[in-house]
């Protein structure tokens, strides 16, 4: 198995187990809590994803105008 194959795998793991978590359970507070909690972490994503957006734009013109 090659090293990115094992990471993508993580991360679809890690997703995978947060999406098919069972939270009947949960009370409002503690459902408000991770609600929360995911709301930051798209919010976090989101940041990345646009930098890395910004750093291909940047790094595709630079080696455009070679």
């Amino acid at each position: 198995m090659e090293p990115d194959e094992s990471l993508s795998r993580l991360r679809a793991d890690a997703a995978q187990k947060l999406g098919s978590e069972d939270v009947d359970a949960y009370s409002v507070d503690e459902l408000d809590a991770r609600i929360a909690l995911c709301r930051a972490e798209i919010a976090r994503c989101e940041a990345r994803k646009a930098f890395a957006t910004r750093h291909r734009a940047s790094a595709e013109a630079l080696f455009r105008k070679s």
